[in-house]
């Protein structure tokens, strides 16, 4: 089997970088910011507070499947944050790649809009969290996600998931623990 990914998914202000990171130190996989890899047109105009469309998405996702890739190549497991969140976002990027793990950050409008509002540094502007909560399409059922409530504490997160993934057998043993 080839080595997991981790897709972490929700809208901005969910914690995918928090908890993408944290899980990725705590099981020893590298960890990637989808963020990091959108094209200057896409932060330009998020940035300025105009959602982003399939269009201005599509090189950006492929540029994160051309990683998880990469990774695949070489047998590296990973952890990925990515608000990917249409359903046609996430079969794009499985799509070949049955490695990947979604993980749905799932909260209410309040906590996620508190969250923004304290956030500070990034591109993604508090106005358009209406624009993705009216985008998102909550992971169904046949899509297997481990979904997690924000509200929960980081550490409950992190635990939850590697649960999940050492019982559908990924091998996810945090380095801290048990072999």
């Amino acid at each position: 089997m080839t080595a997991p990914v981790v897709l972490v998914m929700g809208v901005a202000g969910a914690g995918k970088t928090t908890l993408g990171e944290r899980l990725a130190a705590e099981l020893g996989w590298p960890f990637l910011d989808g963020d990091d890899l959108h094209p200057a047109a896409n932060i330009a105009k998020m940035a300025a507070g105009v959602p982003l469309t399939d269009a201005d998405r599509a090189p950006w996702f492929a540029a994160i499947g051309a990683r998880i890739d990469e990774w695949a190549a070489r047998g590296t497991p990973g952890v990925v944050a990515s608000s990917a969140l249409k359903r046609a976002y996430r079969d794009d990027l499985r799509a070949g790649r049955p490695q990947i793990e979604l993980v749905y950050l799932g909260g209410g409008r309040d906590l996620l809009a508190s969250r923004l509002a304290q956030r500070t540094g990034h591109f993604m502007p508090p106005g358009l969290l209406d624009s993705q909560l009216a985008t998102l399409e909550p992971p169904a059922a046949e899509e297997r996600a481990i979904s997690l409530d924000i509200s929960r504490p980081l550490e409950r997160q992190v635990a939850e998931v590697i649960a999940a993934l050492q019982r559908r057998g990924m091998g996810a043993a945090p380095r801290t623990g048990a072999s």
